[in-house]
């Protein structure tokens, strides 16, 4: 039994919304219609023609990437490159092809939490919290309905702060109004002042989820006109940002800490900053390239920060106060396509969701 490609990207929107991703990138649809039928998703890291070809081989018509495969613009399609070649591919093919980047690196639960997840980290939490990425959501409610409007929210995500969900504060009121003459009140009458005993719900919210937040809201209140006020909190949210730091428990040795990784990724080589002869306790790591989190490492003075695509006067920025390693980018976002698929695996159980065994690293190592 299929589904709409749609409704595989309502699933992957919930777990990162479009919102979260950064200025620069491309995430999303990138091929394929909508409203197509998937009769299977192929998880990979990078679409490639092979990843393409694979995906045909196994049944599946959707490819959902990690990395976009149209990162900038196209200004031509006439094959010279992989990148035209692959889109191509894909459109003879009839693939749909879907990016989820960006905006799954800034999850707590996306990118990062697979790398600390392989070295085992504890205590987790964002490294450098986004701002701007909480609201409140504050309505008012006839006292009998307050339950089902609570529950109607927190279903479309509100309410949740870090380990937490379904808060919300509710203070009782009286409301006022009067109806006038073409309006059809839920309780009181037609040019007659009424007071209504209600209550004041407040819930803080994902930004990126405020209108599914406000349409459950509204669906679930019985006015025909209803009171609301939706706020912007300078609160980051927990959950939400760039990067990941945690505990080892128990602390290692550097030497040890970077077998550690060396087997953990399967990478040829670390490339690290100078070793300084202390325990491996707190680490920060940032999937793919990282040097933008540098001096958040160090503010959050964690001795190990694990990420990729160092530069050389990059790891000088390190100075003596933690070790850098990189791991390579392939090595460090690796274990993504696994998160895509068992996310996918739990809400569609009526057809394939594969993972990629084509390796896209593009980088070999000589030993």
């Amino acid at each position: 039994m299929s589904v709409k490609v749609s409704r595989i990207i309502e699933v992957l929107e919930q777990l990162a919304p479009p919102a979260l991703q950064e200025s620069y990138d491309n995430a999303g649809l990138l091929t394929g219609n909508p409203d197509q039928e998937c009769i299977g998703v192929l998880c990979t890291l990078d679409c490639t023609e092979e990843v393409l070809e694979e995906a045909v081989a196994k049944g599946c018509n959707m490819v959902v990437a990690h990395h976009p495969i149209i990162f900038s613009g196209l200004k031509k399609i006439t094959g010279s490159n992989y990148v035209q070649r692959t889109v191509i591919s894909a459109i003879r093919k009839d693939l749909a092809i879907y990016a989820i980047h960006t905006n799954l690196d800034h999850k707590l639960d996306g990118v990062n939490d697979r790398i600390a997840d392989r070295i085992g980290l504890t205590g987790r939490r964002i490294l450098d919290p986004r701002p701007g990425t909480l609201k409140k959501l504050v309505c008012f409610v006839p006292v009998d309905f307050a339950g089902a409007v609570r529950d109607a929210m927190f279903a479309a995500g509100a309410g949740g702060i870090s380990n937490y969900d379904e808060c919300s504060f509710n203070t009782p009121g009286t409301g006022t109004f009067r109806a006038l003459e073409g309006a059809d009140p839920f309780t009181g009458r037609i040019g007659s002042r009424h007071e209504e005993p209600e209550t004041r719900i407040e819930a803080v919210f994902p930004s990126p989820f405020e209108n599914r937040i406000v349409k459950a809201m509204r669906a679930a209140h019985p006015y025909e006109e209803v009171a609301f006020d939706i706020l912007p909190l300078a609160n980051p949210h927990p959950g939400i940002g760039a990067g990941l730091v945690g505990e080892l428990a128990p602390a290692l040795g550097e030497k040890e800490f970077l077998g550690l990784l060396k087997e953990a990724f399967g990478t040829g080589i670390i490339r690290h900053s100078p070793l300084r002869g202390v325990p491996v306790q707190r680490v920060a790591v940032c999937g793919g390239a990282g040097s933008f989190l540098i001096s958040k490492a160090l503010a959050a003075g964690v001795d190990f920060f694990v990420t990729a695509d160092m530069k050389y006067h990059e790891f000088f920025d390190a100075d003596g106060r933690m070790v850098i390693a990189d791991i390579g980018h392939f090595e460090s976002e690796q274990y993504t396509s696994a998160l895509l698929q068992e996310v996918l695996v739990k809400k569609f159980t009526t057809f394939a969701v594969l993972k990629s065994e084509v390796n896209t690293n593009p980088v070999r190592y000589f030993h």
